[in-house]
């Protein structure tokens, strides 16, 4: 396929040739052979495919809320070609057959493809570690999602299990034991102990969805003494904060970590701008309407976002100046694939043709009915967005055309 018409990040007319799996040549005027198939880019911006660091397809065990095809053509509509898959699962994700086969069937599915992490702990019991001894050299993430893992003794044999076997340990901070009563202590306590973990055992530690200005601020001490720490903020916590749970206690607005206040929303923004935080993620979190609709004590943590994530970051993060376009890119297609450990995508020749065009002026309106998504829990419902993906390209083949996501992968 030839695209035409297409923009890069500063605005400049350029033309870009997929041949295979692998973009052929970029430029203007282009010749291509006859017979190619030719998309008209209508003046959009053309950039490298995004990368959800940390997302919930609820497969195995909970596809009531979510599953792996419509995971899928959520990750299409927002412009993703690879998601990361977090364990919470029934049963968890603690053995490579259950991640094997989730992957693949995502790469049946063929709209994005995934990771599947593996769980810290054997079934989050927070003590069970043996089966991390005999992971097969595939498997190179794991984590207790939704869970800390509180005893010290374990979690230290577990990076130096890490760093033995090349695993990366991805770390939902939380001391549950004190999150009852100080959610924010019972994360910047984990944060801290966990980074020096890091700096210790030389271990790639990557601290997931950072809500308080302490984390960030120990993510940087450690990093100035050298620990291989990198880390992910989300835009609920880059746009909420804690002002916002009205008197109506909706449930929407209940994430884990919860919502800070104004001044960790400063710091997060702040982190973004000075190069602290690396990836901006989804932590797409779905879950039926009726395990919503309940007191919020009750309800279950989390909201999607895998849908709305482009719209908010370019209308709020970008369009309010907080960062650059450039800087977005880096946040969402660079870095992540840096720490998954993908190969670099880039708009250049011999580059993987993961791509993603998204059109900047694009006003729109989040609307439940709109949502690929099983689920509808999000507090942005009724946010007036500028700028959305529009196109999709997964190794060469379109997965979202002009706004509409693909029955099938046009092979």
């Amino acid at each position: 396929m030839l695209i035409r018409n297409a923009k890069d990040t500063a605005g400049k007319p350029i033309e870009v040739w997929l041949r295979g799996d692998t973009i052929a040549a970029i430029g203007q005027g282009l010749v291509v052979p006859e017979g190619e198939d030719v998309l008209d880019a209508k003046g959009r911006t053309i950039l490298p495919a995004f990368i959800d660091t940390h997302c919930h397809w609820r497969t195995p065990g909970f596809e009531y809320k979510e599953d792996i095809a419509t995971g899928s053509a959520a990750a299409a509509a927002g412009g993703y070609t690879f998601v990361n898959l977090m364990p919470n699962t029934k049963p968890v994700c603690s053995t490579p057959e259950i991640a094997r086969a989730v992957e693949a069937e995502a790469k049946r599915i063929g709209l994005c493809d995934a990771n599947q992490t593996v769980s810290i702990t054997k079934d989050f019991d927070g003590k069970t570690i043996d089966h991390l001894l005999t992971l097969p050299e595939d498997i190179k993430f794991i984590t207790e999602d939704g869970n800390g893992v509180m005893n010290n003794a374990v979690m230290a044999r577990v990076f130096a299990i890490a760093t033995e076997r090349g695993l990366t340990v991805m770390s939902h901070a939380e001391d549950r034991e004190i999150s009852p009563w100080d959610y924010r202590l019972a994360e910047n306590i984990e944060t801290v102990r966990n980074c020096h973990l890091a700096e210790y055992y030389g271990t790639h530690l990557h601290m997931c969805h950072v809500s308080t200005k302490e984390s960030i601020d120990a993510i940087r001490m450690s990093r100035l003494k050298g620990a291989r720490v990198s880390c992910e903020v989300t835009p609920h916590h880059l746009l909420l904060d804690d002002s916002m749970v009205g008197e109506d206690y909706d449930t929407n607005y209940k994430v884990n970590p919860p919502l800070r206040t104004k001044a960790d929303v400063a710091a997060l923004r702040a982190g973004l701008a000075d190069g602290t935080v690396d990836a901006i993620v989804t932590d797409h979190a779905p879950h039926a309407t009726y395990e919503k609709d309940r007191e919020f004590e009750l309800a279950p943590f989390g909201m999607i976002g895998i849908e709305t994530l482009l719209g908010l970051m370019l209308t709020h993060m970008v369009g309010e100046g907080v960062i650059g376009l450039n800087r977005l890119v880096e946040l969402m297609a660079v870095n992540p694939r840096t720490i998954l450990r993908d190969e670099r995508v880039a708009i250049e020749p011999g580059s993987i043709a993961d791509l993603t065009v998204i059109d900047p002026d694009a006003e729109w309106t989040v609307a439940k009915d709109d949502f690929c998504s099983k689920a509808q829990n999000t507090p942005f419902v009724g946010w007036n967005l500028r700028g959305r993906a529009t196109d999709v390209f997964v190794g060469g083949y379109a997965t979202m055309e002009d706004g509409v996501v693909c029955a099938t992968v046009k092979k």
